[in-house]
């Protein structure tokens, strides 16, 4: 499902967080990586220099890539992780979507930074341009959380997958497929979670009109349920579509606001991967939950994995 990879970097150390996950994505799945620099026009002078850092960290990647085929029996004496480094000159996030757009890229690795989500970046608002135009899927990982476990030092792995019962959400699906079997026979456990929202109480509510719940309480409660009931059954068939193709999985149903909710989740359970969809061609603008991924994007330490829908190009594609 990838064949190529993508690591932007910009020479801090923030950015290098993206290294642990880039050697055992490589080397498990077999990726050729490319780590792109992008040097401003400001500093031409420093070019030399710049690409001496690109090159040396592909060698870097390359190097540890095969201690992982190796450690993990994967191709044990075949062919090496292909990884080379590339400077261009220009604006980051330009450069970045440009090479996404014209190589075979088939994931685009990226760090953030810091508690703040979107709104500081290690490379300022690269990322966040990335993410509303990149028709690639995203991986991001958080920096300067040192209490959390590098990807190569997990025991075992907890994916956490949002559906919202829409065929859009479930565009995640070969994605996690993909996701859980490069582990091999390390333990992965995926959790599916719907949330049913309360209903709110209508302004214009009038218990004396037709039809008009007497008693909203009791109604909202009924509602809940019946909500809570149909998700079940849903999650149950998507549960046994993973079962069957071998993947560890199981469901969760939580009553609430969805991105509160989604966030508390992740924040409360071990997790350390989060996949979800993004919908339209707004980007982060609209998502397949509305605002909520991007509310997850801002409230959550876990590494996050987006996924551009097919359909939400296609659409795009038509509105042109």
């Amino acid at each position: 499902m990838y064949r190529g990879m993508l690591v932007p970097l910009d020479g801090s150390e923030l950015a290098e967080v993206v290294f642990p996950y880039a050697k055992e994505l490589a080397g498990r799945l077999d990726l050729e990586v490319v780590l792109l620099h992008v040097a401003s026009p400001a500093v031409r002078a420093f070019v030399p220099m710049h690409r001496a850092y690109i090159q040396q960290a592909a060698e870097v990647i390359r190097r540890q890539a095969r201690k992982v085929q190796e450690r993990t029996g994967i191709q044990p004496g075949g062919k090496p992780v292909e990884a080379r480094g590339e400077l261009v000159v220009g604006y980051p996030a330009e450069e970045i979507l440009r090479y996404a757009d014209e190589n075979a890229v088939d994931l685009i690795l990226m760090a953030t930074h810091g508690r703040s989500g979107l709104r500081r970046w290690v490379m300022g608002s690269v990322a966040d341009k990335v993410l509303r135009a990149s028709k690639t899927p995203v991986w991001l990982i958080r920096a300067g959380t040192p209490e959390e476990t590098p990807y190569d030092q997990w025991p075992s792995i907890t994916i956490l997958v949002p559906l919202d019962g829409s065929e859009l959400a479930e565009s995640v699906l070969p994605h996690v497929e993909a996701l859980a079997k490069q582990r091999g026979t390390e333990p992965v456990e995926v959790v599916l979670l719907r949330v049913c929202e309360p209903l709110a109480m209508p302004s214009y509510y009038i218990p004396e009109l037709p039809d008009t719940p007497l008693n909203w309480g009791e109604y909202m409660q009924q509602e809940t349920a019946k909500c809570k009931r149909v998700a079940k059954e849903y999650l149950a068939g998507v549960e046994k579509r993973l079962k069957d193709i071998g993947i560890s999985v199981r469901s969760e149903v939580l009553v609430g606001k969805t991105a509160d909710e989604l966030a508390e989740y992740a924040n409360n359970n071990p997790l350390n991967l989060i996949v979800m969809a993004t919908h339209g061609r707004a980007g982060l603008s609209r998502w397949v939950y509305g605002s909520v991924a991007e509310y997850v994007l801002l409230g959550v330490s876990s590494p996050v994995f987006l996924v551009r829908t097919q359909q939400s190009d296609s659409a795009a594609n038509k509105e042109e």
